[in-house]
């Protein structure tokens, strides 16, 4: 008899266990894509909510009598009273190579246009960052093709470099243009069958952006034969604020696949005050307090878990690296603003672009002054440490003795010297946007410009002089550019004949 008691108690159990499995619960309320759910007793933390219908929801409110939850995809069919069930699963987002040239949403789901991916693995959107044991320094370096970035305020691979600036002020066209850079580099390696060549994929994270602007950014990445090698993330102005609260875990998690098996990726989230805004409008509407400029307390956190799964991993635990340039738009120049702030202490430098620079045609407007890498020259080959070890140095002067010139006309022959010299260094730094230089043309260029070959060029001749240079060098001096890009240093040998090269311009160049 005990024993047929104890079976139905193991039945009856059993049952119960089903049944709390299952876990279904009723929408008590729906608003903006947050819903409010009653009776879901055992859900998790940033699990997956079944609303039924194909439509999906996030736990992230686990309250004493009440979830709270966002919905991806259309809310609108979401009636209250509605069934809702809990399913086990953390949100994912599919990842691998299959990515590669695709236009996807916040769950990865194609809206380019060109059929389904055929992506075999998934990975969780919220991950735990490596730990410290597992990271090594950042000694690659990331070639942005801008070269005042890869002379001044170089990039590695692993590392995360703010851009930070007004808007309309050329913070997006550096992330493409380093797209559009290891892209270049890629393919020619690819060409030219180097086994040795680490390529470096990219992924670009569309925030709260105009469609007609993400439209024009896929443009230029086609035309630049750039979109192969990139995963481009959208989560368009017109999407919900959940969908843009994502959208950056989810291009995160896409980055981090490659990482995690031996490869370069870099990401770049455009930009995260409008992240910000996404969440903090999540939260209001879930009713968590707010705190200064009502902005959750956990808005600081939100960023620092996202950034900081950028690394570069040690040989052990899978060599690869995951290199962030995140975007902030600042109001006026003002980077002491509270999301400024917060991302400027998470990542290891910031490339600060200044409106005035920008309207004097300085472009790309970057202030010397501001702008900084905590990586310092370790993520510069040795050829770019060689030819550009003085120059911040020395454009910081000019623009220190330039603001003071303006005062007075008297100045000493050295103080004249230093402001001439900064003047066609600024003139050598201008850029034309969507026209990265290849790393060995910066070296030749810089080369020219600290070794006086430059001095007696008048400044408003400097851009012709610089392109008629370069057009020399890469057509009459394919081998040695080809010997500097191989060599990555500048060698005795290799030096004299760059100088040899550009003497032999200077004779001709009129």
């Amino acid at each position: 008899m005990s024993t047929l008691l104890q079976e139905i108690e193991a039945q009856i159990s059993g049952l119960q266990t089903q049944v709390n499995r299952q876990n279904v619960g009723v929408v008590r309320e729906i608003s903006d894509g947050v819903a409010r759910v009653e009776g879901l007793t055992d859900a998790m933390m940033n699990e997956m909510l079944d609303f039924g219908g194909g439509v999906i929801g996030l736990a992230l409110n686990l309250e004493e009598t009440e979830v709270g939850a966002i919905i991806l995809g259309d809310y609108l069919s979401i009636k209250e009273g509605q069934e809702v069930r809990t399913t086990g699963k953390l949100l994912q987002v599919p990842v691998g190579k299959a990515m590669l040239g695709r236009v996807v949403n916040t769950l990865g789901e194609p809206i380019d246009g060109k059929g389904p991916i055929q992506a075999e693995t998934v990975y969780p959107v919220e991950k735990i960052a490596p730990g410290i044991i597992k990271r090594r320094s950042v000694s690659q370096p990331v070639q942005t093709g801008i070269m005042a970035v890869d002379a001044m305020i170089p990039i590695g691979r692993g590392q995360r470099e703010l851009i930070i600036g007004d808007r309309s002020t050329g913070k997006t066209t550096i992330g493409i243009d380093t797209i559009i850079n290891n892209a270049r580099i890629n393919r020619q390696a690819e060409e030219a069958g180097d086994k040795n060549h680490r390529p470096l994929y990219s992924i670009y994270v569309a925030i709260g952006q105009k469609q007609s602007n993400i439209a024009n950014t896929l443009h230029v990445l086609e035309a630049a034969g750039a979109l192969p090698y990139t995963i481009v993330v959208v989560a368009a102005a017109s999407d919900s604020a959940t969908n843009q609260y994502l959208a950056p875990f989810a291009g995160c998690a896409m980055g981090e696949w490659f990482m995690d098996n031996g490869m370069d990726a870099l990401i770049i989230y455009d930009d995260l005050s409008k992240h910000a805004v996404a969440y903090r409008q999540v939260s209001l509407i879930l009713k968590r307090p707010s705190g200064r400029e009502a902005y959750p307390g956990d808005v600081f956190y939100l960023h620092s878990r996202l950034l900081e799964r950028s690394a570069r991993l040690s040989e052990n635990h899978g060599n690869g690296s995951l290199t962030a340039l995140p975007i902030i738009e600042t109001q006026m120049g003002d980077v002491s603003a509270y999301i400024p702030t917060n991302v400027i202490s998470i990542t290891d430098g910031q490339i600060y672009l200044e409106t005035d620079l920008f309207y004097q045609g300085v472009r790309p407007a970057i202030s010397v002054g501001l702008s900084v890498s905590r990586v310092g020259s370790a993520a510069q080959i040795k050829a770019m440490k060689q030819v550009a070890g003085r120059i911040k140095g020395d454009l910081a002067q000019f623009r220190e003795m330039a603001a003071f010139a303006q005062f007075g006309s008297d100045l000493d022959a050295k103080t004249q010297a230093l402001i001439e010299r900064g003047k066609r260094i600024v003139e050598v730094f201008k850029q034309p946007q969507y026209n990265p230089l290849p790393v060995e043309v910066q070296v030749a260029v810089l080369y020219a410009a600290q070794n006086n070959f430059m001095d007696d060029v008048p400044v408003d001749q400097i851009k012709d002089f610089q392109t008629r240079l370069t057009d020399f060098l890469t057509t009459r001096q394919a081998s040695l550019m080809t010997r500097i890009a191989q060599e990555r240093e500048l060698k005795d040998e290799t030096s004299a004949a760059l100088k040899a090269a550009i003497t032999e311009f200077k004779q001709t160049y009129r």
